[in-house]
Protein backbone atom coordinates (compact mmCIF):
# COMPACT_ATOMS: atom_id res chain seq x y z
CA UNK A 1 0.00 0.00 0.00
CA UNK A 2 0.93 3.80 -0.41
CA UNK A 3 1.27 5.72 2.44
CA UNK A 4 -1.39 8.00 1.14
CA UNK A 5 -4.88 6.81 1.59
CA UNK A 6 -8.09 8.69 0.36
CA UNK A 7 -10.93 8.54 2.93
CA UNK A 8 -13.97 9.60 0.56
CA UNK A 9 -16.03 12.57 2.81
CA UNK A 10 -19.03 12.16 3.68
CA UNK A 11 -20.37 15.70 2.73
CA UNK A 12 -23.37 17.62 3.79
CA UNK A 13 -24.78 21.11 2.53
CA UNK A 14 -22.69 23.00 4.46
CA UNK A 15 -19.74 21.05 3.04
CA UNK A 16 -20.78 21.87 -0.84
CA UNK A 17 -21.18 25.59 0.01
CA UNK A 18 -17.97 25.32 1.44
CA UNK A 19 -16.56 23.97 -1.86
CA UNK A 20 -18.86 26.36 -4.16
CA UNK A 21 -17.32 29.14 -2.57
CA UNK A 22 -13.98 27.91 -2.20
CA UNK A 23 -13.49 27.48 -5.67
CA UNK A 24 -15.67 30.57 -6.55
CA UNK A 25 -12.65 32.33 -5.07
CA UNK A 26 -10.06 30.32 -6.65
CA UNK A 27 -11.19 31.15 -9.79
CA UNK A 28 -11.42 34.99 -9.19
CA UNK A 29 -7.96 34.72 -8.48
CA UNK A 30 -6.61 32.70 -11.41
CA UNK A 31 -8.78 34.46 -13.93
CA UNK A 32 -5.44 36.03 -15.35
CA UNK A 33 -3.40 32.92 -15.13
CA UNK A 34 -3.46 32.18 -19.47
CA UNK A 35 -4.72 28.50 -19.20
CA UNK A 36 -8.66 28.89 -20.05
CA UNK A 37 -10.80 31.23 -21.73
CA UNK A 38 -13.23 33.77 -18.91
CA UNK A 39 -16.10 30.63 -20.10
CA UNK A 40 -13.43 28.24 -19.57
CA UNK A 41 -12.83 29.13 -15.77
CA UNK A 42 -16.06 29.47 -15.06
CA UNK A 43 -16.70 25.56 -15.91
CA UNK A 44 -13.85 25.18 -14.14
CA UNK A 45 -15.01 26.44 -11.16
CA UNK A 46 -18.13 24.23 -11.56
CA UNK A 47 -16.10 21.21 -11.96
CA UNK A 48 -13.92 22.13 -9.13
CA UNK A 49 -16.89 22.25 -6.57
CA UNK A 50 -18.02 18.74 -8.11
CA UNK A 51 -14.84 17.00 -7.28
CA UNK A 52 -14.50 19.10 -3.93
CA UNK A 53 -17.53 18.29 -2.59
CA UNK A 54 -17.01 14.70 -3.63
CA UNK A 55 -13.49 13.75 -3.59
CA UNK A 56 -12.39 16.31 -0.70
CA UNK A 57 -9.15 18.78 -1.95
CA UNK A 58 -7.52 15.90 -3.05
CA UNK A 59 -9.15 15.08 -5.63
CA UNK A 60 -9.48 18.65 -6.80
CA UNK A 61 -6.59 18.78 -6.77
CA UNK A 62 -5.81 16.12 -9.13
CA UNK A 63 -7.28 18.13 -11.72
CA UNK A 64 -6.00 20.86 -11.10
CA UNK A 65 -2.52 18.93 -11.28
CA UNK A 66 -3.69 18.04 -14.94
CA UNK A 67 -4.48 21.46 -16.15
CA UNK A 68 -1.40 22.92 -15.06
CA UNK A 69 0.64 19.90 -16.82
CA UNK A 70 -1.09 19.80 -20.04
CA UNK A 71 -1.31 23.76 -20.08
CA UNK A 72 2.75 23.32 -19.93
CA UNK A 73 3.42 21.08 -21.89
CA UNK A 74 1.14 22.92 -24.87
CA UNK A 75 3.23 25.82 -24.17
CA UNK A 76 6.36 23.87 -25.30
CA UNK A 77 7.16 25.17 -28.89
CA UNK A 78 4.36 27.18 -29.22
CA UNK A 79 5.49 29.69 -31.56
CA UNK A 80 7.09 27.21 -33.86
CA UNK A 81 4.11 25.33 -33.53
CA UNK A 82 1.77 28.26 -34.49
CA UNK A 83 4.17 29.14 -37.13
CA UNK A 84 3.20 25.43 -38.99
CA UNK A 85 -0.75 26.04 -37.98
CA UNK A 86 -0.76 23.35 -35.64
CA UNK A 87 -0.92 25.17 -32.27
CA UNK A 88 -4.27 25.33 -30.17
CA UNK A 89 -6.36 27.83 -31.01
CA UNK A 90 -6.95 31.18 -28.89
CA UNK A 91 -3.24 30.73 -27.75
CA UNK A 92 -3.18 27.50 -25.91
CA UNK A 93 -6.26 28.55 -23.66
CA UNK A 94 -8.58 25.97 -22.81
CA UNK A 95 -12.55 26.52 -22.98
CA UNK A 96 -15.90 24.56 -21.76
CA UNK A 97 -15.85 22.34 -24.41
CA UNK A 98 -12.31 21.46 -23.42
CA UNK A 99 -12.96 21.30 -19.73
CA UNK A 100 -15.97 18.96 -20.02
CA UNK A 101 -14.27 16.98 -23.06
CA UNK A 102 -11.11 16.48 -21.14
CA UNK A 103 -12.90 15.67 -17.37
CA UNK A 104 -16.87 15.03 -17.56
CA UNK A 105 -16.12 11.37 -16.90
CA UNK A 106 -13.71 12.06 -14.01
CA UNK A 107 -16.27 14.32 -13.03
CA UNK A 108 -19.03 11.57 -12.95
CA UNK A 109 -17.26 8.77 -11.29
CA UNK A 110 -15.96 11.75 -8.73
CA UNK A 111 -19.62 12.33 -7.71
CA UNK A 112 -20.47 8.70 -7.94
CA UNK A 113 -17.69 7.28 -5.91
CA UNK A 114 -19.07 8.50 -2.33
CA UNK A 115 -22.44 6.78 -3.12
CA UNK A 116 -20.49 3.46 -3.97
CA UNK A 117 -19.48 2.00 -0.89
CA UNK A 118 -16.60 -1.07 -0.73
CA UNK A 119 -16.74 -0.36 -4.95
CA UNK A 120 -15.23 3.05 -4.30
CA UNK A 121 -12.10 1.93 -5.10
CA UNK A 122 -12.87 0.65 -8.64
CA UNK A 123 -14.42 3.69 -9.29
CA UNK A 124 -11.38 6.04 -8.47
CA UNK A 125 -9.42 3.72 -10.50
CA UNK A 126 -11.61 4.84 -13.34
CA UNK A 127 -11.40 8.52 -11.93
CA UNK A 128 -7.45 8.33 -12.01
CA UNK A 129 -7.72 6.47 -15.77
CA UNK A 130 -9.57 8.71 -17.23
CA UNK A 131 -7.31 11.39 -16.73
CA UNK A 132 -4.02 9.92 -17.40
CA UNK A 133 -5.42 9.26 -20.65
CA UNK A 134 -6.42 12.52 -21.58
CA UNK A 135 -3.11 13.47 -19.96
CA UNK A 136 -1.05 11.19 -22.12
CA UNK A 137 -3.02 12.27 -24.93
CA UNK A 138 -1.75 15.97 -24.29
CA UNK A 139 1.57 15.33 -24.10
CA UNK A 140 1.58 12.80 -27.24
CA UNK A 141 -0.18 15.81 -29.42
CA UNK A 142 2.00 18.37 -28.06
CA UNK A 143 5.38 16.94 -28.16
CA UNK A 144 4.46 15.03 -31.34
CA UNK A 145 3.20 17.93 -33.06
CA UNK A 146 6.59 19.72 -32.33
CA UNK A 147 9.50 17.13 -32.30
CA UNK A 148 7.71 14.29 -34.27
CA UNK A 149 10.01 13.45 -36.93
CA UNK A 150 8.57 10.64 -38.68
CA UNK A 151 4.44 10.65 -38.48
CA UNK A 152 2.59 8.05 -39.51
CA UNK A 153 -0.95 6.88 -39.87
CA UNK A 154 -1.61 4.11 -37.04
CA UNK A 155 -3.77 1.89 -39.38
CA UNK A 156 -1.46 2.05 -42.12
CA UNK A 157 1.81 3.32 -41.06
CA UNK A 158 2.23 5.42 -43.56
CA UNK A 159 3.79 8.44 -43.41
CA UNK A 160 0.95 11.62 -43.13
CA UNK A 161 1.82 15.19 -42.02
CA UNK A 162 2.39 16.44 -38.26
CA UNK A 163 -1.07 17.05 -37.27
CA UNK A 164 -2.78 14.73 -39.16
CA UNK A 165 -5.92 12.92 -37.14
CA UNK A 166 -4.85 9.54 -36.09
CA UNK A 167 -0.81 10.24 -36.62
CA UNK A 168 1.29 9.34 -34.42
CA UNK A 169 5.45 9.45 -33.98
CA UNK A 170 7.75 7.71 -32.23
CA UNK A 171 8.37 11.33 -29.79
CA UNK A 172 4.99 11.56 -29.46
CA UNK A 173 3.99 7.90 -28.43
CA UNK A 174 7.31 8.32 -25.70
CA UNK A 175 5.73 11.59 -24.73
CA UNK A 176 2.08 9.85 -24.15
CA UNK A 177 3.73 7.11 -21.96
CA UNK A 178 5.29 9.91 -20.02
CA UNK A 179 2.19 11.97 -19.48
CA UNK A 180 0.40 9.01 -18.33
CA UNK A 181 2.62 7.43 -15.83
CA UNK A 182 3.03 11.26 -14.46
CA UNK A 183 -0.30 11.54 -13.76
CA UNK A 184 -0.83 7.96 -12.35
CA UNK A 185 2.15 9.32 -10.07
CA UNK A 186 0.48 12.23 -8.86
CA UNK A 187 -2.81 10.40 -8.60
CA UNK A 188 -1.09 7.82 -6.07
CA UNK A 189 0.62 10.61 -4.24
CA UNK A 190 -2.54 12.25 -3.37
CA UNK A 191 -3.82 8.62 -2.15
CA UNK A 192 -6.88 8.85 -5.05
CA UNK A 193 -5.27 5.27 -6.10
CA UNK A 194 -3.28 2.98 -3.31
CA UNK A 195 -1.59 0.13 -4.54
CA UNK A 196 1.69 -0.02 -6.77
CA UNK A 197 -0.46 -1.98 -8.98
CA UNK A 198 -3.36 0.38 -8.99
CA UNK A 199 -0.02 3.17 -10.43
CA UNK A 200 1.01 1.11 -13.42
CA UNK A 201 -2.46 -0.06 -14.55
CA UNK A 202 -3.50 3.64 -14.96
CA UNK A 203 -0.38 4.41 -16.58
CA UNK A 204 -0.57 1.75 -18.81
CA UNK A 205 -4.24 2.46 -19.96
CA UNK A 206 -3.38 5.70 -20.11
CA UNK A 207 -0.95 4.59 -22.81
CA UNK A 208 -3.58 2.35 -23.90
CA UNK A 209 -6.32 4.48 -24.48
CA UNK A 210 -4.26 7.44 -26.23
CA UNK A 211 -3.56 5.02 -29.04
CA UNK A 212 -7.35 3.94 -29.39
CA UNK A 213 -7.51 7.58 -29.63
CA UNK A 214 -5.69 8.04 -32.28
CA UNK A 215 -7.21 4.78 -33.93
CA UNK A 216 -10.70 6.53 -33.69
CA UNK A 217 -9.09 9.76 -35.19
CA UNK A 218 -7.65 8.04 -38.23
CA UNK A 219 -11.06 6.20 -38.64
CA UNK A 220 -14.27 7.41 -37.27
CA UNK A 221 -13.36 11.25 -36.86
CA UNK A 222 -12.19 11.10 -40.53
CA UNK A 223 -15.77 9.84 -41.63
CA UNK A 224 -18.37 12.05 -39.42
CA UNK A 225 -17.89 15.49 -39.77
CA UNK A 226 -19.92 15.66 -36.24
CA UNK A 227 -17.46 13.84 -34.12
CA UNK A 228 -15.56 16.39 -32.88
CA UNK A 229 -12.47 16.37 -31.10
CA UNK A 230 -13.90 17.15 -27.42
CA UNK A 231 -16.19 14.39 -27.98
CA UNK A 232 -13.24 12.40 -29.06
CA UNK A 233 -11.98 13.23 -25.87
CA UNK A 234 -14.42 12.45 -24.26
CA UNK A 235 -14.78 8.84 -25.89
CA UNK A 236 -11.19 8.02 -24.97
CA UNK A 237 -11.33 9.37 -21.12
CA UNK A 238 -14.82 6.78 -20.95
CA UNK A 239 -12.69 4.21 -23.13
CA UNK A 240 -9.67 4.71 -20.33
CA UNK A 241 -11.97 4.72 -17.20
CA UNK A 242 -13.95 1.59 -18.27
CA UNK A 243 -10.76 -0.16 -19.78
CA UNK A 244 -9.42 0.22 -16.14
CA UNK A 245 -12.35 -0.68 -13.64
CA UNK A 246 -12.68 -3.77 -16.45
CA UNK A 247 -9.14 -4.87 -15.75
CA UNK A 248 -8.19 -3.88 -12.32
CA UNK A 249 -10.47 -6.96 -10.72
CA UNK A 250 -8.65 -9.21 -12.47
CA UNK A 251 -5.12 -8.50 -11.84
CA UNK A 252 -3.11 -9.59 -8.69
CA UNK A 253 -2.15 -6.44 -6.25
CA UNK A 254 -4.53 -3.42 -7.88
CA UNK A 255 -7.45 -3.50 -4.93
Amino acid sequence: MLPLSLSLPHQGWADWLTALALNALLIALAQRAPLLTPAGWAHAGILGTVLWGSLGWRGWLAVVAYLALGSAVTKLGFKVKRASGLAEARGGRRGPENVWGSALVAALLAGLSPLAGARASLLLIGFAASLAAKLADTFGSEIGKRWGRHTVLITTLRPVPRGTEGAISLEGTAASAVGGALMAAVMAALGVIETPGALALVAAVGLAATLLESLIGATLQRRLGWLSNELVNGLQTLLAALLAMGLAPRLPGVL
